[in-house]
């Protein structure tokens, strides 16, 4: 698989005693679908998988695959700070019936530019479903670098790169690794649509949760080269980026989709929205309800 287009980094919906809200969870899948995301993530930084034991990433997992019954794939945040742990986690996602897995940099550990070539080496080897690859230095504490994402693209099972650092200049040192097997896509709302105008395959999105159809749309812009209606569509939906840029990722992202009866707030570490943002958190709700609304209409017009 070639993963490309917009892509949900699902949030992972608790209930108010904070266990695992599952018919959150399915009307959260049928959002998606309904909004046309081409592809989802399950149990990565959005959904809180440093917070959830592995019983739970494997019902979230199961669930999300018998659910969408191939429609669309289905991604598995496996990234562990450990190499064998990987290996595992990717095992046991391949068992459940993920598509693939997005395998975050170790977390902590930072290891060297060798270490990271011969732990993603290693999951790709032993892990048994294609491995793309996600570089977030401001999580993880190490930076994949363009010339050791090289290296690793030429392993048949590693199939993409999630880049989320944000300057122009990474990107356009990675663009040129494209090519039929490989995919490069923004890990930053903000500035994905820059980076497919100038050739990127799409993104892995946080906002996209509650804005699916809005995020499908604007992919499609950005891919036909439609530069002018992308960017203005892009335009509406930054007041968003920036409310979820309020607290740490997927606070405010949860606290919207509280307000759309999808859940409650997150799990310790993670505290529910500050109530100085409570007021900004419901105008955010309408605005998003009315550009999911105007975009629909188009589409259907």
């Amino acid at each position: 698989m070639r993963p490309t287009g917009s892509i949900t980094a699902l949030a992972t919906p608790f209930t108010a005693s904070c266990a695992i809200d599952f018919p959150a969870w399915e009307r959260l899948l049928q959002a998606q679908l309904e909004g046309g995301t081409d592809a989802l993530v399950v149990a990565g930084s959005t959904g809180e998988a440093a917070a959830l034991e592995d019983d739970e990433q494997d019902a979230l997992l199961s669930r999300a695959v018998a659910f969408i019954a191939g429609r669309i794939p289905v991604i598995a945040g496996t990234g562990q700070s450990g190499t064998v742990k990987t290996v595992a986690r990717t095992r046991r996602a391949a068992a459940l019936g993920a598509d693939a897995a997005l395998v975050v940099t170790p977390p902590y550990v930072r290891p060297t530019q060798a270490g990271l070539v011969a732990h993603y080496l290693a999951v790709a080897d032993a892990g048994e479903l294609p491995v793309l690859l996600y570089n977030v230095p401001g999580r993880t504490g190490c930076d994949l670098l363009p010339e050791t994402v090289a290296t690793l693209a030429r392993h048949p099972r590693i199939i993409g790169l999630k880049e989320a650092r944000n300057e122009p200049e990474r990107m356009q040192a990675l663009l040129p690794l494209r090519n039929e097997t490989f995919c490069l896509l923004s890990g930053d709302d903000p500035t994905f649509v820059r980076a497919m105008l100038a050739g990127a395959d799409g993104v892995v999105s946080v906002a996209s949760n509650v804005v699916p159809a809005a995020f499908a749309a604007l992919v499609a812009l950005a891919a036909s080269g439609d530069a002018d209606n992308a960017r203005r569509l892009d335009g509406r939906l930054h007041p968003l980026y920036d409310f979820l840029a309020v607290e740490s990722n997927p606070i405010p992202l949860k606290a919207l989709l509280a307000l759309t009866g999808i859940g409650d707030g997150p799990r310790l570490p993670l505290t529910p929205l500050s109530a100085v943002h409570a007021t900004l958190a419901r105008q955010m709700a309408t605005e998003v309800a009315a550009i999911e609304d105007s975009v629909r209409d188009v589409a259907d017009a």
